[in-house]
């Protein structure tokens, strides 16, 4: 069973907190797949973590990159692991049939996208019913994650 947690962004968009989750994941050795809802999205991204930060490099591919296996960071809108991945980031209301397969899946949802927030209440319930174990973390008006809830 996954590990699965619930990223309920309120205070920052996905585009300044999913590099810092990425981050925090390659300091731990761990590999991502980032899961997203269209191609045009995957180059948002991809461009999003060659320039978040001047100061930082964060290892990364894509589908147009090529050699999957050699990218720590996999950035696709399919439901695939071709690198090998630890980790699953599901963005954009995207969905995966395979996070068993991972040991940890991270479900980021924005407060402002009233359907994204109905679905995780859903998804918290089925996967909870399916005995994966669960956590659900909120920002903080700073931005800080407070962990508000497990099961």
């Amino acid at each position: 069973m996954a590990d699965i947690w619930f990223y309920h962004l309120t205070a920052s968009p996905l585009e300044r907190a999913l590099p810092t989750l990425l981050s925090k994941t390659l300091e731990r050795e761990k590999r991502a797949v980032v899961m997203t809802g269209t191609e045009e999205r995957i180059e948002a991204l991809n461009t999003l973590l060659w320039t978040y930060d001047a100061a930082s490099w964060m290892p990364h591919g894509s589908k147009s990159d090529g050699d999957p296996e050699m990218q720590p960071v996999w950035l696709t809108s399919d439901d695939e692991n071709p690198n090998g991945a630890q980790f699953l980031f599901l963005t954009d209301r995207a969905i995966s049939e395979k996070i068993a397969d991972y040991e940890r899946v991270i479900m980021l949802f924005d407060d402002r996208d009233h359907e994204a927030v109905a679905e995780a209440r859903t998804r918290w319930k089925d996967w909870k019913e399916a005995g994966h174990k669960l956590s659900y973390w909120q920002q903080t008006p700073q931005g800080a994650w407070e962990k508000k809830a497990e099961s």
